[in-house]
């Protein structure tokens, strides 16, 4: 693989695993005064949690090589996939390790409007990536939700 190769795909997946990495850091350090929140008594089991991201990060790795090698300029769709990246990393940070139920629900709900806007991007560039990556804005609705809940409750 020559140098550009792994340079193009290198990047983005490492960036990607590089978010996954941090958010679950900052998950863990505020797992402790997570679990001692008030959360909805019907809710998602936690263990079912990092599966989602895991399928959700997956999906991305693979969208992104195919961004690579279909649509290596769309500036739009990469800018999106970067701020969506920090905005997951900020929000595991806020509302984890700082413990900030309203702040980390303003950065979700941040997240989650631009995660649509990613998605009405893709979907102008790929039909099928972007019937599997609804996930990820549907996925986000669940997270701002409970969220929501969090703060309400507690």
């Amino acid at each position: 693989m020559n140098r550009e190769k792994l340079l193009d795909y290198g990047i983005p997946i490492f960036g990607i695993l590089l978010v996954a990495l941090l958010g679950w850091i900052f998950v863990d350090n505020g797992m402790a005064w997570y679990e001692t929140l008030q959360r909805p008594s019907e809710w998602i089991p936690n263990a079912f949690i990092p599966i989602m991201w895991t399928i959700i990060y997956t999906v991305f790795i693979f969208y992104t090589i195919h961004l690579v090698r279909k649509e290596k300029s769309n500036k739009k769709i990469i800018t999106l996939l970067i701020i969506n990246g920090i905005l997951n990393v900020l929000w595991c940070l806020v509302f984890f390790t700082l413990n900030g139920l309203f702040m980390g629900l303003v950065v979700i709900i941040l997240n989650l409007i631009l995660s649509v806007l990613l998605l009405k991007e893709i979907c102008k560039s790929s039909e099928v990536y972007s019937y599997i990556l609804c996930i990820y804005p549907l996925w986000l609705s669940i997270a701002t939700t409970l969220n929501l809940a969090c703060w309400i409750l507690n």
